[in-house]
């Protein structure tokens, strides 16, 4: 699988093809620690002064880069279609390994930043129902009104909450359908294709 960039983001790279090959070395690295620790403005205006440059020059430049970097981990792109992606940008041999051996290094770490920045959602724990039946009331005598009452519980790390909710039998059966339904779409091969490149 290629990697697609956008015309903006070739342009923040061909920034690197004017600096020395061990200054985009620097650069992946301000990269990765941009992942971890967020944006710091002193680095980019330290760079700037040094290369004689923009500091806005330096930080589209490694903003590229995190981002060449990130979308290749985060589709698992193989070592060919990481230098299939790279070629369109007309880099030097030199360049073009260089940002592979950075990719090759920094993947899996990158992928463990990008898992840990990911929201925690709440998950399923434990479910309690009840079903009620309404057979008479003062005004209908003959009357059947079924009520499913649910009690949710949802765990978030340590923390539990629980949801009440009350349905009828026909929305609940709605409901179940639609479930499944979504679960025989998981099956489908281009589900699987789009879970296992998010993975």
């Amino acid at each position: 699988m290629l990697l697609v960039l956008s015309e903006e983001h070739k342009e923040h790279l061909g920034f690197l093809s004017e600096v020395d090959p061990t200054v985009v070395g620097e650069f992946g690295r301000i990269a990765v620690e941009f992942l971890k620790k967020g944006s710091n403005p002193k680095i980019y205006e330290g760079a700037a002064r040094k290369l004689n440059v923009s500091s806005e020059s330096v930080q589209h430049g490694v903003e590229g880069l995190m981002y060449l970097l990130t979308e290749s981990s985060k589709l698992m792109i193989s070592e060919v279609d990481f230098q299939d992606s790279v070629l369109v940008l007309g880099f030097s041999e030199e360049l073009n390994k260089l940002l592979l051996q950075l990719y090759l290094e920094n993947r899996k770490e990158i992928r463990q930043i990008l898992s840990k920045l990911a929201p925690s959602l709440p998950h399923y724990h434990n479910l309690e129902w009840r079903l009620d039946v309404q057979l008479a009331s003062r005004a209908l005598r003959h009357q059947v009104k079924p009520t499913v009452t649910l009690k949710l519980h949802l765990e978030d790390g340590a923390k539990r909450s629980a949801h009440v909710l009350q349905t009828d039998p026909a929305t609940l059966q709605h409901l179940i359908q639609e479930l499944e339904r979504a679960l025989g779409e998981l099956k489908t091969n281009h589900c699987r294709r789009i879970l296992r490149n998010i993975k």
